[in-house]
């Protein structure tokens, strides 16, 4: 008779969670998963599929417009909310179902249903109260926004949860945040058509990404209509009888329609009993693990964003197919988390990978920029003003490409390659020695002589 219930129990069915859950059963080990919302996690539902979706609305607008310098005409363009807000609602079920689908598959049991854990080796359901042995438990529940601790009024205010449910669009709204959650908003609100504001209680937005991109984008917004206000974070958020009123610690007042909070995201391990298991949590209530995932407690492994190392899906992704080989294929293997790319799907798009140039001047002292800026092709012909910022960090030694960073379009497309060179510890000589393809934007990339720092 087998000493436990299970051989893994997951709590979270995000893509750490689900990942994780289905490659242990493949394999043969008896696995369960349990979720109390819905199956997918914060990507599939609330977060990277949903939004992007709406970032490919959003730049419909700017599209019509460039068509006209290649001789189309538009003229019967008109936007629906609703529409778009239920197709893309319709996209997040069809992927949600397809998660359960390959869970099913797999031999996992599916409980839906909020779990705490009692201790090592059990946790308990809910609903029915019933409880479960595991010789394993892996805590993937992922992160919640911030709902603005502090601000008076912060009830009233919407995060990226609700953002994709709003019965209507604004006509103003006001986003409280500088990271990408924020950035990416704005840009899906202004791209939309509604009259949209950034408060920032910082100098420049996209804090840990490269300055000369943090400076360009902010600069981009703003020239494409979003209103920033720097060094102002929001106070209280009070009701009108249409709207609300929102005010600004640098004393401004202002009246919108929606006002959202993009302020971060804490770990989901409320109220999960680990600490009471024995498991340590960090200061901002993340898991604390080794590099193989695991927790204090030997027998419980946290993986994704409730362990606050990187929160990326690609990265949660990867943190649970290691913990799988580790704990069930016997080829014990830990992610390294070091020059993960990463994207901000605004106006214009980021992406980044490696060493920013102040992070390598700390590290190396000097280092060798090199970077250009210009406006594509297409946007020349098309009367666009937007242009294409390129940088890359180049060790002074040993010509190692540190890092690079890339605003304007296709920027995340190009930056997956890249990063691919970057990891490989690819040198700047070998950059330039690759034969350019043309005409594209990328070619800039291996075209880059002359030093700007």
């Amino acid at each position: 008779m087998a000493q436990f219930d299970y051989d893994l129990f997951v709590i979270g069915a995000g893509s750490a969670g689900t990942r994780a859950a289905r490659l242990a059963a493949l394999c043969g080990a008896r696995t369960a998963v349990a979720e109390e919302y819905r199956i997918g996690g914060t990507c599939v539902i609330r977060g990277c599929v949903p939004k992007k979706l709406l970032v490919y609305a959003s730049e419909f607008g700017q599209s019509f417009h460039d068509a006209k310098g290649f001789g189309w005409t538009v003229e019967w363009a008109r936007f629906d909310w609703a529409t778009l807000r239920e197709n893309v609602q319709d996209e997040v079920a069809r992927l949600s179902g397809l998660y359960r689908r390959n869970l099913e598959r797999a031999g996992v049991g599916i409980y839906e249903d909020r779990v705490t854990v009692l201790d090592a080796n059990t946790v308990r359901l809910a609903k029915s109260g019933a409880t479960y042995s595991a010789e394993r438990i892996l805590v993937a529940t992922g992160a919640r926004p911030l709902r603005g601790q502090g601000v008076k009024g912060g009830e009233l205010a919407i995060t990226s949860n609700e953002a994709f449910l709003l019965d209507a669009l604004p006509n103003r709204i006001l986003i409280a945040g500088g990271g990408y959650i924020a950035v990416e908003f704005a840009s899906i609100f202004s791209g939309l058509g509604v009259e949209t504001t950034l408060a920032y209680r910082g100098d420049l937005i996209l804090r840990g990404f490269d300055d000369d991109v943090r400076r360009y984008v902010q600069a981009e917004l703003e020239r494409t209509g979003v209103k920033i206000i720097t060094q102002a974070a929001p106070v209280e958020i009070a009701p009108l009888e249409s709207g609300k009123l929102v005010s600004l610690s640098n004393k401004m007042r202002l009246e919108v329609d929606e006002a959202m909070l993009a302020l971060g995201r804490a770990p989901n391990t409320e109220a999960l009993g680990l600490e009471k298991a024995g498991v340590r949590l960090t200061e901002r209530g993340a898991v604390a693990v080794d590099v193989y995932s695991r927790s204090s407690v030997p027998s419980i492994f946290a993986i994704g964003d409730v362990t606050d190392r990187i929160s990326l899906t690609p990265v949660a992704i990867r943190e649970a197919q290691a913990f799988a080989e580790s704990e069930f294929y016997g080829r014990p293997v830990a992610f390294d988390h070091a020059d993960v790319p990463s994207a901000v799907f605004g106006r214009p798009p980021i992406g980044a990978v490696g060493l920013t140039e102040a992070a390598a001047r700390a590290q190396f002292g000097d280092v060798h920029i090199y970077k250009t800026a210009f406006r594509p092709m297409k946007h020349i012909v098309a009367g666009n003003d937007q242009k294409t910022l390129m940088k890359l960090v180049v060790h002074p030694k040993d010509d190692r490409v540190l890092g690079v960073h890339i605003a304007g379009a296709d920027a995340p497309e190009m930056i997956q390659l890249a990063a691919i060179a970057v990891k490989a510890k690819l040198t700047k000589t070998q950059w330039d020695a690759t034969c350019a393809l043309h005409p594209t934007a990328a070619e800039e990339l291996v075209l880059l002589r002359e030093r700007s720092a």
